[in-house]
């Protein structure tokens, strides 16, 4: 009997930094900026994206360098799981987080990077750069019921 992939036999604390990477879909719903409420603390996506991502690939031009680049930019780590809540509800970082499979489209379990974006579950098609918006028409550019 083969055995299970590390992401069903690991926690989140417990994956290497190769495994960890590897849970990305390449969705990039993570790199949308996002509005909160203040009075609510809800968090709202908007369809644009930060500046260094590429939106045709869903990959950042500046991955290994972002965090300087971009001082918003937030890194997943795994001590960070309980907070996962405001990730999409797609991302393998708190599917997991919460007990769930993978689904069948992501990588690691279809075997190819493209699925995400055949199965539409990636911004490919409709998200935009930060570069194209002038920060004050953000509130226009807002998800609303979106189900991210």
């Amino acid at each position: 009997m083969p055995a299970q992939p590390f992401w069903q036999r690991k926690t989140l604390a417990e994956v290497d930094q190769q495994e960890w990477e590897s849970l990305c879909d390449g969705c990039g719903k993570c790199c949308l900026h996002k509005l909160e409420d203040e009075d609510t603390d809800e968090v709202f996506y908007t369809r644009i994206a930060c500046v260094l991502l590429d939106v045709p690939s869903c990959r950042c031009r500046d991955y290994s360098n972002r965090l300087l680049r971009v001082p918003e930019c937030l890194a997943l780590k795994p001590e960070d799981v309980s907070s996962f809540h405001w990730l999409p509800k797609t991302c393998s970082y708190r599917l997991i987080s919460e007990g769930q499979p993978l689904p069948s489209w992501h990588p690691l379990v279809s075997g190819d990077p493209q699925q995400v974006h055949q199965a539409g579950v990636s911004i490919r098609k409709w998200a935009i750069s930060e570069s194209e918006v002038d920060e004050d028409d953000w509130f226009d550019h807002l998800l609303v019921d979106a189900d991210l």
